[in-house]
């Protein structure tokens, strides 16, 4: 439903944007997509907006997305249970397979085809693309879950410089020619730091690193990287939170400027991030600056 503002209000409002466009104007985010951002239709649309909106005014976006819920939907339609050890799915041959078909091929192509119907120009990649994604064994125990050891961002900033959005499924492969399954939000760092992104923004379902995980109001705006391997040791940045802090102090010593853990399912919270001064969700970075 449209907002009831008047013409010079909406007038304001794209004025105050500008010096963040202007910032922005020709730098590279990299955004990690998943979680419940990725499985309801309506914040889906508000999140490929905003990635075509930024492209629109100069930002030159990358998406990085997994795909679990879609891999487990698949998964047991086949008549074959989902395994996890330590948070990561065992994947065998079989499952590395349905992996590639679901990640490269369904949910790829439909990020695709969404940007594309709202007005960008997108083309989808996956890790085995130009082998830009190459990995080897995690863990004996995972099976075909790959642990990154090298990327090679050509095709990404090829795309770039063409003025396209490349869309990147998380699957990698090795010289013997064996298929990935690869941690997306680790992999979107691994090509943040490749590519040398402005910012990378990875959508999460919690408002950010919280000093009490059961107090939203706790939220911490900003964090360097000490802060961020404090409050690990002390146990505030626990479960599921660590992996994902872990590899946004990777992409920070890695040379990407900034990294935000955000809040996916709040309406145009990539926007609110990038085209406001208040931003939304917890910005690690080197050093703290106070600044957005």
């Amino acid at each position: 439903m449209a907002l009831d503002i008047t013409n010079a209000q909406r007038a304001e409002i794209l004025t105050q944007a500008l010096p963040h466009i202007k910032k922005y104007y020709g730098k590279v985010i990299v955004v990690k997509y998943g979680g419940n951002a990725m499985v309801n239709a309506g914040i889906k649309q508000q999140v490929m907006e905003d990635i075509v909106l930024l492209s629109l005014i100069g930002v030159k976006v990358v998406l990085v997305h997994g795909g679990g819920p879609e891999i487990t939907d698949v998964l047991n339609k086949i008549g074959k249970k989902s395994e996890f050890v330590d948070g990561l799915r065992v994947t065998d041959s079989e499952t590395a397979d349905v992996v590639q078909m679901v990640l490269a091929g369904k949910v790829n192509k439909s990020l695709v085809n969404y940007l594309e119907i709202k007005g960008g120009r997108a083309i989808g990649l996956s890790g085995l693309d130009g082998h830009m994604i190459q990995a080897r064994p995690r863990d004996k125990r995972l099976g075909f879950v790959g642990k990154i050891t090298k990327v090679d961002a050509t095709p990404v900033t090829d795309l770039l410089e063409k003025g396209y959005i490349p869309v990147i499924s998380t699957v990698g492969c090795d010289d013997s020619g064996n298929v990935y399954n690869i941690n997306a939000d680790t992999a979107a760092a691994r090509i943040a730091a490749a590519i040398k992104a402005e910012r990378l923004i990875t959508m999460t379902d919690i408002a950010g690193i919280l000093r009490d995980k059961d107090d939203p109001s706790s939220l911490i705006s900003e964090i360097d990287v000490d802060e961020a391997r404090a409050l690990t040791e002390s146990g505030v940045i626990s479960g599921g939170m660590i992996p994902k802090v872990e590899c946004c102090i990777d992409a920070v010593e890695n040379g990407v400027d900034k990294v935000i853990i955000l809040d996916g399912t709040i309406p145009h919270a990539i926007l609110i991030e990038i085209l406001t001064d208040e931003g939304a969700g917890t910005m690690v970075s080197k050093e703290k600056s106070n600044e957005r």
